[in-house]
């Protein structure tokens, strides 16, 4: 995830939280429900990219690039 990324998901989950305060100060539910979706939503979105990366992190602990593990079996096949 990007750092821009990053800064779009936790403004999205930051801009949620505003509106389930202000829901909650104003008796608005509709407001309330719909900043607690942002939040999910930027909350998921953060969760999802932090499991990609975990990935990336797991196949370097292998020695592999992501990138280089589809030409490392190309040329086992060729070697073969």
């Amino acid at each position: 995830m990007s750092f821009t990324d990053k800064a779009k998901a936790k403004a999205q989950e930051m801009t949620g939280l505003a509106k389930e305060r202000i829901g909650d100060a104003t008796d608005n539910e509709r407001m309330r429900a719909e900043g607690a979706s942002e939040q999910t939503a930027a909350r998921a979105r953060q969760a999802g990219q932090n499991v990609k990366e975990a990935g990336r992190d797991a196949r370097g602990a292998f020695g592999e690039s992501p990138r280089s593990s589809a030409s490392t079996s190309c040329a086992w096949s060729r070697a073969s």
